[in-house]
């Protein structure tokens, strides 16, 4: 997206009105898209402003208005602040309803977004219902050689992007498909759209494929280079992929 007359003053704008500091900031990425939030949603996105500490946020929504300032002292007790906070930083927060000037949890997007990486290893083909001893069994009497090569973990990829949509990356290697190999590798699941529910992370299929409902993720770990998930039925951690 080009850089409009428009989105020019937006950045002064919201430079502005979040110290010069975030200026220089606005000036070398796009502005965000408006957000759309999903039914019984009550999410609020905006921008880290100047005057953030490890108790205060100070807020500028994307509704418009003045900055917000915002009590997180509970939230950090709590573990409920994900990723650091700097300024400029995209955020999406929940307002206590109970109490409007204190935040419950706090997700930098700037550090969710971006290639998140993990590792999963192959099982043996056809031996799911072999008790865990006959199963070693049948792996130890492959060749050393090739079991080093059959059983290497792969790295799978979950890229979140900015606008949303999202990729699941998994095994292309030709023998990681190949009905003739004696191991198979988890199926990865088809995602298009990624979205914040209420401080979960909603990942949804596209619709020509499943109608299955979207997976739901709570976030119980958000840093620059980790991240860990919890789904229904598992706990997934994951490293991100830098950009050089």
């Amino acid at each position: 997206m080009k850089k409009s007359t428009f989105l020019a003053l937006m950045a002064a704008l919201i430079a502005t009105a979040c110290g010069s500091s975030h200026q220089s900031k606005m000036e070398t990425e796009e502005t965000p898209a408006a957000y759309k939030n999903l039914p019984g949603d009550s999410t609020r996105y905006g921008l880290a402003c100047d005057g953030c500490t490890d108790s205060t946020l100070v807020f500028l929504p994307y509704t418009g208005g003045d900055p917000d300032t915002f009590d997180i002292i509970n939230a950090r007790h709590e573990h409920r602040i994900y990723g650091r906070t700097h300024i400029g930083d995209e955020l999406a927060i929940i307002v206590n309803p109970q109490d409007t000037a204190e935040v419950l949890s706090v997700i930098n997007l700037e550090e969710l977004r971006g290639d998140w990486c993990y590792l999963v290893s192959p099982t043996l083909r056809h031996t799911d219902s072999l008790p865990e001893r006959l199963q070693r069994h049948a792996l130890g009497a492959i060749p050393d050689s090739v079991r080093q090569q059959l059983t290497a973990p792969r790295e799978y990829q979950l890229r979140l992007k900015r606008d949303h949509s999202v990729m699941a990356i998994g095994a292309t290697h030709r023998h990681s498909t190949d009905n003739r190999s004696p191991v198979s590798y988890p199926k990865v699941r088809p995602y298009n759209e990624w979205r914040i529910w209420n401080g979960r992370l909603i990942l949804q299929q596209p619709d020509t494929l499943s109608k299955a409902a979207p997976d739901t993720a709570d976030i119980l770990l958000l840093m620059r280079d980790t991240l860990v998930l919890r789904f229904a039925d598992h706990e997934q951690g994951y490293y991100k992929r830098m950009k050089e």
